[in-house]
């Protein structure tokens, strides 16, 4: 059941749904922009001699779930027209079809999984190409879920969810979204903190995110791990409960990026600091008030984008979570899609730790030089442009350490060791 091999029709969702008349605006010139930038960062921009975008029309794809808002709402909002591009939004099927139509061109760039990116760098989970980060579009915001059927045989948490594969009943199914990418890593990780090692004790497979809840309608998994909405939505349909939110499992994560493949950079250089300008403009607008989150949740609903109920959406964008046991509370590390810049910064560490869990899952072979491939993938010259340009602030650093689920701690210094560290791996 590998719908990564053979990904489902794409559903279109033409411009031509959408409003994007753009009237008699004027477009900032690229003097006005020029003034924004600090002479440091203007002295290595633009090296042709101008600063307007290449490309005037940029197609974004993006996979109906919560975290696609800052890309959908920077065309809505149309922050886009303030750095002379008009963004498309394009709906797409599953993170297969999404993979193939940023290596064949199809797409200029896409809201991605961040281990997805760096699987085609590397040419695991699909075909080898260099490929750019340009930001980090999201923190937080994901979710394991269990069934019902689960929940039925005493199962409420991990501990009790490793007692019962180790009693051998028989086969547990759990579900990712694509081999390489967060989902994928998150459900790992969790499952390998209580002792079960997602490639031996269980059995996993791959299901586009918004297939999960039909999938475990009808039986073919026991749990899952996706983005909302489609963890709240499997509780409000009565077949499965949240076991664990991703930030559970490590707060304020890297999640979904703005990628896009290194020629399109290399090509289209202004575009891509125009279109990250832009992306980072809403990102900011989401995250400033409760009233605009609320517009956010009733336009990504629409049929257009997540195609669900704005209640299912809204909740947990606003820190609201039920598990599905009974239990409510507000989360103070719901998804974030700015905070002040620090979502949105395309740390290093954040890179190198896909890397490193892919090692430990058997994914990647050999230990790559893991900060040479980061610091090629990451475009943090790209994205100092365009904060600059949307006058974000930039961190200190561009490593960051956290502490996880289990106790270990990633800072990015020492990937080899860390990789290699694991009592559960493959």
């Amino acid at each position: 059941m590998n719908h990564e091999d053979k990904p489902i029709e794409l559903i279109n969702s033409p411009a031509t749904r959408r409003d994007f008349l753009r009237g008699s605006l004027q477009l900032a010139s690229g003097a006005a922009l020029m003034s924004m930038v600090p002479p440091g960062v203007r002295s290595g921009a633009w090296a042709a001699g101008s600063d307007a975008p290449e490309k005037k029309e940029v197609r974004i794809g993006f996979i109906p779930l919560t975290d696609c808002s800052s890309v959908v709402m920077a065309a809505v909002q149309k922050f886009d027209e303030k750095y002379g591009i008009k963004i498309i939004p394009t709906k797409e099927a599953s993170w297969a079809s999404v993979r193939d139509k940023l290596v064949n061109g199809e797409l200029d760039a896409a809201h991605v999984l961040y281990g997805l990116v760096y699987g085609v760098q590397l040419g695991i989970g699909g075909p080898k190409k260099d490929m750019s980060v340009l930001m980090s579009i999201n923190n937080n915001g994901q979710g394991i879920t269990l069934s019902n059927q689960l929940k039925d045989k005493g199962v409420t948490d991990g501990a009790k969810l490793a007692a019962l594969v180790a009693k051998k009943e028989r086969e547990y199914t759990f579900a990712q979204t694509f081999p390489t990418g967060t989902h994928a890593m998150w459900l790992y990780y969790w499952l390998g903190a209580h002792g079960i090692n997602p490639f031996k004790d269980v059995k996993n497979i791959v299901v586009p995110p918004p297939q999960m809840v039909a999938n475990m309608r009808v039986g073919n998994m026991d749990g899952f791990c996706v983005g909302e909405p489609w963890n709240q939505r499997a509780i409000i349909d009565k077949i499965g409960f949240s076991v664990a939110t991703s930030q559970d499992i490590w707060t304020d994560h890297p999640e979904k990026v703005l990628g896009t493949t290194a020629d399109w950079v290399a090509k289209n250089p202004n575009t891509a600091r125009a279109m990250t300008a832009a992306v980072l403009d809403a990102s900011r607008w989401i995250d400033a008030s409760l009233a605009n989150k609320q517009k956010t949740a009733e336009t990504v609903a629409q049929k257009s984008y997540i195609n669900t109920d704005i209640d299912v959406i809204v909740g947990r964008m606003l820190g609201r979570y039920e598990n599905g046991l009974g239990k409510t509370w507000d989360d103070k590390n719901h998804m974030k899609f700015f905070n002040d810049g620090a979502v949105n910064f395309p740390y290093l560490s954040d890179a190198m730790w896909f890397l490193t869990q892919h090692k430990r899952w058997g994914l990647l072979k050999d230990d790559p030089d893991y900060l040479a491939v980061a610091k090629k993938v990451n475009r943090i010259d790209i994205y100092k442009q365009a904060a600059a340009a949307a006058k974000v602030s930039l961190p200190k650093s561009e490593m960051r350490s956290h502490k996880l689920i289990d106790g270990t701690v990633w800072d990015g210094k020492d990937p080899k060791k860390y990789a290699a560290s694991f009592k559960v791996r493959a």
